[in-house]
């Protein structure tokens, strides 16, 4: 039978994400609005935003921390157009954003020393074979497949080469090895529910000396450049931005990071995303149709919760009819205000993906998850009927 109960908050989108609990337009009411964002108070804001992300997340002091455009993606560019070619570089990927980096550095850079190293969705690489004599570059969490890099053991202390993570989806929801990291990115729209198109750089002193010690050779679009006359532009990371942000959007992550402090912390945001997994890996244990993308426990992603269709009457389907039913389920929940942008990724295997982000409620994931039951019973009917 149809559930009675719906989610208070049916936001499950993978980004943007649901904003933090009790969010309301008023927060944004002291944003630093008809200024410049260099005038002092300007400057102050950026710079709260930067110092706060900091603590939180435990970024050691001799790092820089700065503020960039374009969200995560253009956080990860700035580091590849700027720190790749002085040596060789091993390009991991799992999924589809780790694949856009590696046609980055294949097609658009055209380095000729570049080793791909490939898993399928749900999986990731023999993290083995990553060779950190040369620069190695990686995705902590596979947004799209559901998979996390389960530590940073298989990184090396004395590694020759620059460790470069696109950590978005991990950032904030957890505890990433800052020892063993040479770049991390990151955007405010995921783990904080913050605005889109602002992204975060985290550079070790290793990465500055590589900034300041090589060149590449190809030109550098005004947004990625991070040094001058050999030197690092240190003003990033004080909240100088190379291009206007946008001051609402800065209210809102400082709001975002206010809440974070009244939780615990990282560990209290770490806490809420491993609930709402434990919540879903509940469900799927008794469910006779769900089960994870992502096989391995250990493997598998807090936030970015993918699922797959187990059921033998899914498996007997076309392609074709098995991408159909995972849309049509995905629909139904949302036809009915139960649960919105739970489809799967698009290149993804059919499945669904429920964001489990600290910023969203276990009990509006528990009151979700009766919803996928009655769905996909609806949608198996249907195709039976068909068939």
């Amino acid at each position: 039978m149809k559930p009675q109960h719906k989610p208070r908050v049916p936001l499950f989108s993978s980004g943007p994400c649901a904003k933090r609990p009790g969010w309301a337009p008023a927060v944004l009411s002291d944003a630093v609005l008809g200024r410049s964002h260099r005038s002092k108070i300007g400057k102050a804001r950026l710079a709260d935003a930067i110092d706060r992300s900091r603590v939180i997340l435990g970024i050691p002091a001799d790092y820089r921390l700065g503020i960039v455009p374009a969200s995560d993606t253009g956080a990860v560019e700035m580091a590849l157009w700027s720190l790749l070619g002085a040596r060789g570089v091993d390009m991991l990927a799992w999924e589809s954003f780790g694949a856009g980096w590696v046609t980055d550095v294949v097609k658009q850079l055209k380095l000729q020393d570049a080793r791909v190293l490939e898993a399928g969705y749900g999986e990731i690489v023999d993290l083995s074979k990553a060779d950190f004599s040369r620069d190695v570059v990686f995705t902590w969490n596979g947004t799209t497949s559901g998979v996390r890099v389960p530590n940073g053991d298989w990184i090396p202390a004395d590694r020759e080469g620059l460790a470069i993570c696109d950590a978005t989806s991990a950032a904030f929801a957890m505890d990433l090895p800052w020892d063993k990291l040479d770049v991390v990115t990151w955007s405010w729209q995921k783990v904080l529910g913050g605005e889109a198109a602002h992204g975060m750089l985290a550079l070790s002193p290793r990465a500055v000396e590589r900034l300041e010690s090589y060149t590449p050779p190809w030109p550098m679009p005004k947004l990625f450049r991070m040094t001058s006359k050999g030197k690092l532009n240190e003003g990033i990371f004080k909240g100088e931005t190379i291009n206007t942000p946008s001051m609402l959007c800065v209210e809102d992550i400082l709001d975002a990071l206010g809440w974070a402090e009244s939780i615990g912390g990282l560990s209290g945001l770490i806490e809420r995303s491993e609930a709402n997994l434990a919540a879903i890996e509940k469900w799927v244990e008794a469910s006779s149709w769900a089960g994870f993308l992502a096989k391995d426990k250990a493997l598998r992603s807090p936030t970015s919760i993918c699922l797959s269709f187990v059921d033998p009457a899914f498996s007997a389907l076309s392609e074709a009819d098995q991408a159909a039913v995972a849309k049509k389920v995905a629909a139904l929940v949302e036809a009915e205000g139960a649960g919105y942008d739970i489809a799967g990724y698009r290149d993804a295997p059919p499945g669904l993906r429920i964001w489990g982000g600290a910023t969203v409620e276990t009990a509006d994931i528990e009151a979700l998850l009766p919803w996928l039951d009655w769905a996909w019973e609806q949608v198996k009917t249907e195709f039976a009927a068909a068939a």
